[in-house]
Protein backbone atom coordinates (compact mmCIF):
# COMPACT_ATOMS: atom_id res chain seq x y z
CA UNK A 1 0.00 0.00 0.00
CA UNK A 2 2.84 2.36 0.85
CA UNK A 3 4.46 1.74 -2.55
CA UNK A 4 1.16 2.59 -4.24
CA UNK A 5 0.93 5.92 -2.37
CA UNK A 6 4.53 6.76 -3.28
CA UNK A 7 3.74 5.97 -6.92
CA UNK A 8 0.73 8.29 -6.88
CA UNK A 9 2.50 11.18 -5.17
CA UNK A 10 5.84 10.98 -6.99
CA UNK A 11 5.13 9.46 -10.40
CA UNK A 12 1.69 10.74 -11.35
CA UNK A 13 0.55 14.26 -11.91
CA UNK A 14 -1.07 14.25 -8.48
CA UNK A 15 -3.32 17.31 -8.84
CA UNK A 16 -5.17 16.19 -12.00
CA UNK A 17 -5.53 12.70 -10.52
CA UNK A 18 -7.07 13.97 -7.30
CA UNK A 19 -9.35 16.50 -9.00
CA UNK A 20 -10.39 13.87 -11.55
CA UNK A 21 -11.38 11.44 -8.79
CA UNK A 22 -13.33 14.20 -7.02
CA UNK A 23 -15.11 15.06 -10.29
CA UNK A 24 -16.04 11.41 -10.88
CA UNK A 25 -17.41 10.98 -7.34
CA UNK A 26 -19.32 14.26 -7.52
CA UNK A 27 -20.78 13.39 -10.94
CA UNK A 28 -21.91 9.96 -9.75
CA UNK A 29 -23.60 11.51 -6.71
CA UNK A 30 -25.26 14.15 -8.91
CA UNK A 31 -26.49 11.52 -11.36
CA UNK A 32 -27.83 9.33 -8.56
CA UNK A 33 -29.35 12.15 -6.49
CA UNK A 34 -30.12 15.06 -8.83
CA UNK A 35 -31.79 18.13 -7.33
CA UNK A 36 -35.52 17.84 -7.92
CA UNK A 37 -36.42 21.53 -7.88
CA UNK A 38 -34.60 24.71 -8.77
CA UNK A 39 -32.52 25.79 -5.77
CA UNK A 40 -29.55 27.98 -4.89
CA UNK A 41 -27.65 25.33 -2.92
CA UNK A 42 -27.10 22.14 -4.93
CA UNK A 43 -26.62 21.37 -8.62
CA UNK A 44 -25.57 23.24 -11.75
CA UNK A 45 -26.70 26.78 -10.92
CA UNK A 46 -26.40 29.47 -13.56
CA UNK A 47 -28.84 32.06 -14.82
CA UNK A 48 -29.64 30.02 -17.91
CA UNK A 49 -30.11 26.75 -16.03
CA UNK A 50 -32.50 28.27 -13.49
CA UNK A 51 -34.98 29.80 -15.95
CA UNK A 52 -37.53 26.99 -15.65
CA UNK A 53 -37.84 23.43 -14.41
CA UNK A 54 -37.37 21.79 -17.82
CA UNK A 55 -34.09 23.63 -18.45
CA UNK A 56 -33.01 22.90 -14.87
CA UNK A 57 -33.55 19.14 -15.26
CA UNK A 58 -31.67 19.09 -18.58
CA UNK A 59 -28.75 21.11 -17.17
CA UNK A 60 -28.38 18.85 -14.13
CA UNK A 61 -28.13 15.69 -16.19
CA UNK A 62 -25.97 17.18 -18.94
CA UNK A 63 -23.49 18.82 -16.57
CA UNK A 64 -23.19 15.64 -14.49
CA UNK A 65 -22.37 13.59 -17.58
CA UNK A 66 -19.82 16.17 -18.73
CA UNK A 67 -18.29 16.24 -15.24
CA UNK A 68 -17.97 12.46 -15.28
CA UNK A 69 -16.24 12.59 -18.68
CA UNK A 70 -13.96 15.39 -17.51
CA UNK A 71 -13.05 13.50 -14.36
CA UNK A 72 -12.08 10.40 -16.31
CA UNK A 73 -10.06 12.60 -18.69
CA UNK A 74 -8.11 14.11 -15.78
CA UNK A 75 -7.43 10.69 -14.26
CA UNK A 76 -6.17 9.33 -17.60
CA UNK A 77 -4.00 12.39 -18.19
CA UNK A 78 -2.50 12.01 -14.72
CA UNK A 79 -1.05 8.67 -15.78
CA UNK A 80 1.15 10.52 -18.26
CA UNK A 81 3.29 11.15 -15.18
CA UNK A 82 4.44 7.55 -15.49
CA UNK A 83 5.92 8.36 -18.91
CA UNK A 84 7.04 11.97 -18.47
CA UNK A 85 8.86 13.14 -15.36
CA UNK A 86 8.69 16.94 -15.20
CA UNK A 87 9.93 18.79 -12.15
CA UNK A 88 7.51 19.74 -9.36
CA UNK A 89 6.93 23.31 -10.53
CA UNK A 90 5.93 22.16 -14.00
CA UNK A 91 3.66 19.50 -12.51
CA UNK A 92 1.85 22.15 -10.47
CA UNK A 93 1.50 24.45 -13.49
CA UNK A 94 0.18 21.61 -15.65
CA UNK A 95 -2.19 20.50 -12.89
CA UNK A 96 -3.65 23.97 -12.37
CA UNK A 97 -3.93 24.64 -16.11
CA UNK A 98 -5.65 21.32 -16.83
CA UNK A 99 -8.04 21.74 -13.92
CA UNK A 100 -8.96 25.27 -14.97
CA UNK A 101 -9.42 24.24 -18.62
CA UNK A 102 -11.66 21.34 -17.64
CA UNK A 103 -13.82 23.64 -15.49
CA UNK A 104 -14.11 26.19 -18.29
CA UNK A 105 -14.99 23.40 -20.74
CA UNK A 106 -17.64 22.05 -18.37
CA UNK A 107 -19.41 25.41 -18.09
CA UNK A 108 -18.97 26.32 -21.75
CA UNK A 109 -20.30 23.01 -23.09
CA UNK A 110 -23.28 22.96 -20.71
CA UNK A 111 -24.28 26.55 -21.48
CA UNK A 112 -23.93 25.86 -25.21
CA UNK A 113 -26.13 22.77 -24.89
CA UNK A 114 -28.76 24.75 -22.97
CA UNK A 115 -28.84 27.45 -25.66
CA UNK A 116 -29.00 24.83 -28.42
CA UNK A 117 -31.80 22.78 -26.86
CA UNK A 118 -33.81 25.71 -25.47
CA UNK A 119 -33.39 28.56 -27.99
CA UNK A 120 -36.52 30.44 -26.86
CA UNK A 121 -35.62 30.53 -23.18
Amino acid sequence: MEDFLILIVEKLFFMPFLIGVIFVITALISLRFPPKKINYLYGYRTGNSMKNQQVWNFAQKYSSIKMLQSGFFLVVVSFLGLVFHPDEKLQVIIGIALSALVCVYLFWSTERAIKKNFPNE
